[in-house]
């Protein structure tokens, strides 16, 4: 008799998540993960046939959400410097609560492929890049090709996280004082981009 789903498939992929992406344990087995959910892992091979499959499934709905999060920004109807800050925001909330999706997520394309992307919505970007040359026609970024504006923003973002470990060692803070160092990058960011205007 096959299981009831009763939010146990959920529940697995969170588990996962929070495993991998907040507690940084990349190469968390299924085991572990079953146990963290307080499931056999019977019950996560039901909903999950292999630890590909599940790593797929966490993969897909990490890169939408955080896509669907960002796209939101991009194509808000926000003065485009309130439209930068907020992506700047949503970008950091998201990295700060679950700060190795990004080195997950990295580490996943180049290990799978690129067929983990193809399903991106690349019109949101699209339109977010053209604001982004209407700016700089108008003198408010320095010229440059928008999709290296764009780049350059999210390097600015998501390095710092991506290397925490070794910022947290090498500048002896804790992780509370690393926040703050991180949180305090939104301002920084802003008057480098935006030439202090």
């Amino acid at each position: 008799m096959p299981l009831k789903n009763t939010g146990t498939e959920q529940l697995i992929k969170d588990t996962a998540k929070r495993l991998i992406f907040a507690e940084g344990k990349l190469h968390a087995t299924t085991q572990e993960i079953a146990d963290a959910a307080g499931v056999n892992r019977t019950s996560l091979h039901y909903y999950f046939r292999s630890r590909d499959l599940l790593i797929a499934a966490v993969f897909q709905e990490a890169m939408q959400g955080l896509s669907e999060r960002l796209n939101q920004c991009m194509v808000s109807a926000k003065p485009f410097k309130q439209k930068v800050e907020f992506l700047i925001e949503v970008f950091l909330k998201d990295m700060m609560a679950f700060p190795y999706q990004e080195t997950f997520m990295v580490t996943e394309i180049n290990t799978v492929g690129k067929q983990l992307v193809g399903n991106i919505d690349s019109e949101p970007v699209k339109s977010f890049l053209n604001e982004v040359q209407q700016e700089m026609d108008s003198g408010n970024l320095k010229a440059m090709p928008p999709s290296q504006f764009l780049m350059n923003l999210f390097s600015l973002l998501s390095y710092p996280l991506i290397m925490a470990p070794l910022y947290k060692q090498l500048f002896q803070l804790a992780d509370g004082a690393f926040n703050e160092l991180i949180t305090a990058r939104k301002a920084m960011i802003m008057e480098l981009i935006f030439n202090g205007k």
